[in-house]
């Protein structure tokens, strides 16, 4: 016997982080096919049955194809006591065309995994309702098939007990006249023309893969959305496919998605603003009918006799594995959607009652987040103080250790600038970076295999990186650098800035709150076939029963190379009333030959812009085995604080709990005031 809840008069379990996944074992993984004789003459179609049903009360059975799957619903409430309060709708069609098919309550655990996109179901005993009218549609592949919308196919187990059998694929006869499932399948270079909403389906070789997080459905509601971000290429751009995965109701590939697997996902539809900027990046999100698949769950699926499909497998068996894994990337802070160009947008697009949050509120904030809940936060205040942290630092400070010396760097007096006036650089004995360049090393690759499942075998560990964006304007040519003379009186910027302000409140404060610490979670890692297992598990959600160890590898996160810039930077927001403070980190995140984290994505915000691209130019100058270090704060960036000092800001937060004690807290945008009550970006 199962074991069942002991308290609540419940009957299931439900999963530990969302609602929306089947979990536990009464849900059955697939029903065998039912070898029956399909009697003709005893059907009816769909179009016949929208005709007539009023005037019935027996229908006669239906012969029909899964076109659509949805995610499942549970609608359970405390105070209702259903045993299994579960939905999912289907939309099914025939030769007639096609209709809504639901899913009710304890028929969704014996059948739901068995009904896949292409089954063809033998439905008797059914009920016949009128159409709920707000559920959402999911695009046909083929826009000439007829849609009956006004009413749908009700399969419960009474009332009546609807009995459903699974036709095997090669008891399908052609005389039926079922239609085949069509997809609308694009390329990469196809995206860019498409309008919001589009609805299309999309493959493609994983190249990044970000942690499962999770999102409140309400704002004060206890139940969550589960999704990660994916990046895929299709050979077709040099951009990749920007997806935002939520969970599809399909646990056992949502969390086994890695770098290198061949991704198809359906039913997506496209998000971008073009009133805002028609250049901003654009990308794909799941909807309510998404299905997703990857390596090891393609057979079969009716997708693989798609004409891009074929073009796509055609595609990567002209590239090299080892190329390929030189751009993956797993895990990590990952800072997308970037927030609006305008405030104003922000606010409109926010769904929580209260868009700005006081500093002083940001601990019951954080307190309130429950494991892997992220949320982006606006509060007002000041920028008054910035320091740059080193790679060694950082790593001391989130192993809880004392901090070590903070870096502070030696450079030419053509970039060297006076700080007069509102602001003052903090000087301190210089040192050389300890960041030490990763060796490599690799394995010969043959080009990708392809298999029945074009599944691949053979890996390659990455190397470093060379290119870097033209677009960082900031960057000194690193060859010219070095040949710059270096007089006695040579010019020095140091690891920090502060304001004035900031000097005469700063021991005056009644509440300052320090979550500037960068823990090892939130560094985007480069990915390590070897380790594929612990790596998903790290950036997948705790497991909800204790499940035996499936590596064999021993090695903590830290020790897996970081796929981002050589440290992060501590900016301090003081409150409108100088009386409460936050330190919060700005993470640049620059990855030039994956096109993860670019710096145009955040080129209209002048003091961010400039953080991150000295830093894309440290890590240039570290993975060509230059200098180390290169003015962590440049003047550039010292000018753009300080073009700020004293003025009232509006900062965007993205705020994640990552499991124990360890929230990470990073700034994404800057809005300054430029006239009374209107905020524009920095």
């Amino acid at each position: 016997r199962r074991p069942q809840p002991l308290r609540g008069g419940r009957r299931h379990y439900l999963p530990l982080w969302n609602n929306d996944d089947p979990y536990g074992d009464m849900w059955v993984a697939e029903k065998p096919p039912a070898r029956v004789d399909v009697d003709v003459s005893r059907l009816t179609s769909l179009g016949h049955l929208e005709m007539t049903w009023r005037s019935r009360v027996h229908f006669q059975p239906l012969l029909v194809r899964v076109l659509h799957k949805s995610r499942l619903r549970y609608y359970g409430k405390p105070d209702k006591k259903l045993d299994m309060p579960y939905q999912a709708y289907f939309e099914v069609a025939d030769g007639s065309g096609m209709m809504s098919m639901v899913l009710w309550n304890s028929l969704c655990p014996e059948w739901y995994n068995s009904m896949k996109v292409g089954t063809v179901l033998l439905l008797e005993q059914y009920a016949v309702k009128n159409s709920y009218p707000f559920k959402t549609q999911p695009t046909p592949g083929d826009s000439q098939m007829k849609r009956f919308a006004t009413i749908e196919i009700s399969l419960n187990v009474r009332d009546p007990p609807t009995k459903i059998s699974i036709i095997p694929e090669d008891m399908v006869k052609p005389e039926w006249g079922l239609p085949e499932v069509k997809y609308r399948f694009i390329t990469r270079s196809e995206l860019d023309a498409l309008p919001n909403n589009h609805s299309c389906d999309v493959i493609g070789l994983v190249t990044f893969v970000g942690r499962a997080e999770r999102a409140r459905k309400r704002e004060h509601g206890e139940d969550f959305w589960l999704y990660r971000w994916v990046h895929a290429i299709d050979g077709t751009s040099d951009q990749p496919f920007i997806l935002e995965l939520f969970a599809t109701s399909q646990p056992d590939v949502f969390e086994h998605i890695h770098p290198m697997t061949y991704l198809v996902c359906t039913q997506m539809r496209v998000v971008r603003d073009i009133t805002e900027n028609p250049s901003k990046t654009i990308y794909l999100t799941t909807s309510n009918e998404s299905q997703i698949f990857i390596t090891g769950w393609h057979k079969g699926q009716p997708y693989i006799k798609d004409t891009k499909v074929k073009n796509f497998i055609q595609w990567i068996k002209t590239q090299r594995e080892a190329d390929q894994m030189k751009k993956t990337v797993i895990g990590g802070y990952y800072p997308f959607p970037r927030p609006p160009d305008n405030f104003l947008r922000y606010c409109k697009n926010s769904k929580v009652e209260s868009i700005l949050k006081a500093i002083g509120e940001m601990g019951s904030e954080i307190e309130d987040l429950h494991y892997r809940e992220h949320k982006r936060i606006a509060i007002q205040g000041i920028i008054s103080a910035i320091r740059y942290i080193s790679c060694s630092s950082m790593a001391e400070d989130a192993s809880g250790v004392e901090p070590a010396q903070v870096q502070c760097l030696k450079i030419s007096p053509v970039v060297h600038i006076a700080i007069k006036g509102r602001a003052w650089l903090r000087q301190g004995p210089c040192r050389h970076s300890g960041w030490k360049r990763p060796s490599n090393w690799s394995k010969s690759s043959d080009d990708f295999p392809l298999h029945n499942e074009f599944q691949h075998e053979d890996f390659v560990q990455d190397r470093n990186g060379q290119a870097v964006s033209e677009s960082l304007q900031y960057c000194a040519d690193q060859d010219g650098m070095n040949e710059i003379p270096e007089p006695e009186e040579t010019g020095r910027t140091c690891d920090s800035w502060q304001s004035d302000l900031w000097t005469q409140v700063k021991d005056k404060l009644m509440k300052y709150l320090h979550h500037s610490t960068v823990f090892p979670e939130s560094i985007p890692r480069k990915f390590d076939y070897v380790h594929k297992d612990l790596l998903m598990q790290l950036y997948n959600l705790h497991a909800a029963v204790h499940q035996p160890k499936d590596h064999s590898s021993d090695k903590n996160i830290s020790e897996f190379k970081s796929a981002s810039g050589l440290g992060h930077y501590e900016v301090t927001v003081l409150g409108i009333n100088h009386d409460v403070a936050i330190d919060v980190a700005f993470l640049p995140l620059f990855c030039p030959d994956t096109h993860l984290f670019q710096t145009e994505d955040i080129q209209n915000d002048t003091l961010l812009s400039c953080m991150s691209c000295i830093s894309a130019c440290q890590q240039k100058a570290s993975s060509t085995g230059g200098l180390h270090g290169m003015f962590p704060l440049s003047s550039e960036t010292v000018k753009a604080a300080m073009d700020l000092d004293g003025k009232h800001v509006v900062c965007i937060l993205d705020i994640c709990h990552l499991g124990d004690d360890k929230v990470e807290v990073f700034l994404s945008k800057i809005y300054t005031t430029v006239e009374p009550d209107v905020l524009d970006p920095v």
